[in-house]
């Protein structure tokens, strides 16, 4: 089985280059190649590669994820995260393949307080929010054989994240201000990778799971308890931390470009039943990371 994955440089492309391995044969690609094109602002690149490596199975990691950035820019968020997956879905119908994409729970308004369910009314507050929804829509339209997996609050060991910004505040800093009215489930790239792997291994036994699921980890937390729990865990392994006050405040305290939703929850009952797996609470992830950090990294 041949397997092409686009982003692979990106959190969720690094850990799904160690699980898609075992499926097959894989090849990954970014903006940076160059045997084949991974530039997501040349859709026509993009179909070129699909068309060249003919895959059975294709994911998507690649994405214009700079939520604020995306207001001033558009033309090129639709490009990246609409018009190249369009692309992609395309080819891969005229091939029969398979194709995994992810998408957002910025597509829902943020609003209420119930988990937001796959059947839910979309109603984007920002512009990333309506290019990944336009991303789903190209998928679904131009391509049957597609599994679209809606996430939040995502975060890798790799690169920066939450934890590591937060840390280095934590260090300089004797009172800190996080928000408060912001809910969801921080998400590893690995449980996202892991659980991609098992999926495309359903699906490929049976086809009629293709569809649209939410996938975030177990519960629900705040910015602000999130990182209450980071420096707690900082604490026990004996990290040295400035930080004597951690203030709660609304979204309002912080103003930015792009508007952000209060309610991240996501319903994760389809995914569960669909493909037979346990999510794990949110904490259990960010504590594993954290004690990675904390023993291989000088924080």
């Amino acid at each position: 089985m041949n397997i092409l994955l686009f982003g692979k440089t990106g959190q969720v492309g690094w850990e799904l280059q160690r699980s898609l391995a075992p499926l097959g044969n894989l090849i990954a690609v970014d903006v940076h190649s160059t045997e084949y094109c991974g530039d997501f602002s040349n859709p026509e690149g993009i179909a070129e590669t699909v068309r060249r490596i003919k895959p059975d199975v294709i994911v998507n990691a690649a994405a214009h994820t700079a939520v604020d950035k995306a207001e001033s820019e558009p033309e090129f968020a639709q490009l990246l995260n609409a018009t190249s997956v369009e692309a992609i879905a395309k080819e891969a119908e005229k091939n029969g393949a398979w194709v995994v994409h992810y998408s957002t729970d910025y597509v829902f308004p943020g609003d209420g307080e119930n988990a937001w369910r796959e059947t839910d009314a979309t109603a984007p507050l920002n512009v990333y929010g309506e290019t990944k929804l336009a991303g789903e829509k190209a998928l679904q339209e131009n391509c049957a054989r597609h599994l679209i997996f809606r996430t939040s609050w995502v975060y890798a060991g790799k690169g920066n994240n939450f934890a590591k910004t937060m840390l280095r505040f934590a260090k300089e800093r004797s009172e800190l201000s996080v928000i408060n009215d912001q809910y969801g489930a921080p998400t590893g790239a690995e449980l996202l990778a892991d659980c991609t792997a098992h999926a495309i291994r359903v699906a490929l036994m049976k086809p009629e799971v293709a569809g649209l699921y939410h996938l975030v980890a177990g519960g629900t937390t705040t910015w602000h308890d999130y990182a209450a729990l980071i420096f707690d865990e900082a604490r026990k392994a004996g990290v040295e931390l400035a930080l004597s006050q951690l203030h709660a405040v609304p979204t309002s305290h912080y103003s930015t470009p792009a508007r952000r939703p209060n309610n991240s929850r996501l319903n994760t009952n389809k995914f569960k039943q669909n493909f037979g797996l346990v999510l794990p609470q949110w904490e259990v992830g960010v504590k594993r990371m954290l004690a990675e950090l904390f023993t291989t990294t000088a924080i």
